[in-house]
């Protein structure tokens, strides 16, 4: 017996551009400089050690659509002020809706607000957050006022291209051409980076509004709003209850408002079989997922050679024909059970407030101490290449490698 792909398309993942300072070929931060950097290189609000990596803006993504495909029209300069960065965020798992969004307004103390769409995609061990924005108007929110002038990096962004933050520079894994991939799978789209620039607070990376579809993300289902000299704290009541009990609004600043309930949009190739829910944050780095998500979507059921194991139940029909694979090519000694570090496990990643692809039940961990990060791991290659048979991916394979590390990366659906 072997597998067979799921009929059902698999929605693609994700493009990243966000928050930071545009790293660069050159060229210092101007309001709405006219000079273009080279080409090929991605442009930058600042000039950070180190070149910026070498990629082609005319390039195609791993679809084999031109970033042309994606673009849109192009922003003129910055007209007006900036609003120094937006005051709060409204975040659902669904669309917010004409009248919310004039309502929300509409209420006095709010200054401007900013609708996209907002999602998460995991890229390696990480779970990012993406928006798709109007680049000529969601500029004006962005709390740093070279990043909001570049008007190059904006250009990009209509253009097709992304921004990432600055930071994050060095941790996204780009290929030579400066394409990075969108998600864990095997045929995930990518898409090339075309600037490192400053993004609103809890955004990683930006794209323009043309991807939010092929992405699978939900349109509008984010809010930003500006509230000038008025306080969010007087505006969250009134607005939580116009946004409704399932939307997230939350007070922005350089840390997550943890005190709110925060929401996980995952998209991807398994996003619907994952589905999506509400959280609050507990101490540790730990989470409190939406019971309601957790009783319709997590599952403890017994899987060959490790037992009883507790995760997404989207995941048991991968993981027992993986297993029972391993089983009958006389390699279940390979998967030591004493060593399982776990599936599920509602939490953020380590130092952090990104959640780990754990959280959603879709990641295990064999043979911890042999396969640790930064190592080529223990891990033997025919159980690796069993697993990917059955749409898992490896953390092996990742620029920093975490051998132990599986997850679940495509729809696989065993014959019976």
């Amino acid at each position: 017996m072997g597998p067979t792909r799921a009929r059902t398309p698999l929605v693609a993942a994700v493009v990243l551009l966000a928050s930071a300072a545009l790293a660069g070929c050159g060229g210092s931060a101007s309001p709405d400089p006219g000079t273009t950097p080279a080409a090929g290189s991605p442009t930058s609000s600042t000039s950070p050690s180190g070149s910026a990596s070498s990629a082609s803006a005319s390039g195609s993504a791993s679809t084999g659509k031109p970033v042309g495909d994606f673009a849109v029209e192009p922003p003129g300069p910055l007209r007006g002020s900036t609003l120094e960065g937006p005051d709060m965020l409204v975040y659902s798992q669904d669309s917010l809706s004409d009248d919310m969004v004039e309502r929300i307004s509409g209420l006095e103390g709010v200054d401007a607000v900013e609708p996209m769409a907002m999602a998460q995609v995991p890229v390696e061990d990480k779970v990012i957050n993406l928006a798709a924005v109007d680049p000529a108007t969601y500029r004006r929110f962005v709390p740093d006022l070279a990043s909001a002038r570049l008007l190059e990096a904006w250009k990009r962004v209509a253009a097709g291209e992304i921004a990432v933050l600055p930071g994050m520079r060095k941790k996204i894994p780009m290929d030579d051409q400066g394409f990075l991939s969108l998600g864990n799978a095997t045929a995930a789209p990518k898409a090339h980076v075309g600037a490192y620039v400053a993004q609103v607070p809890q955004v990683d990376a930006v794209v323009n509004e043309k991807w939010r579809d092929a992405l699978g993300m939900k349109p509008g289902n984010a809010l930003l709003v500006s509230t000038d000299i008025t306080a969010p704290q007087a505006l969250r009541k009134p607005i939580q209850r116009i946004a409704g009990t399932d939307a997230s609004v939350q007070i922005l600043g350089p840390d997550l408002d943890t005190s709110v309930q925060q929401t996980a949009f995952l998209v991807g190739s398994v996003a619907d079989a994952v589905g999506t829910f509400n959280y609050t944050v507990l101490g540790g780095g730990r989470i409190a997922p939406d019971p309601a998500w957790v009783t319709e979507h997590i599952r403890t059921e017994p899987v060959p050679i490790l037992g009883s194991v507790t995760c997404n139940k989207a995941i048991f029909p991968q993981l027992r024909a993986a297993l029972q694979e391993v089983v009958d090519r006389g390699l279940a000694a390979e998967i030591n059970p004493g060593e399982y570090a776990g599936c599920y496990y509602p939490r953020f990643i380590a130092g952090s407030t990104k959640l780990s692809n754990h959280s959603f039940g879709l990641a295990l961990d064999f043979n911890v101490p042999g396969n640790l990060r930064g190592t080529v791991g223990e891990m033997d290659r025919t159980v690796v290449a069993i697993f990917k048979k059955w749409g898992f991916g490896w953390g092996g394979d990742w620029r920093y490698t975490d051998p132990m590390h599986f997850e679940m990366v495509a729809i696989v659906e065993p014959r019976t």
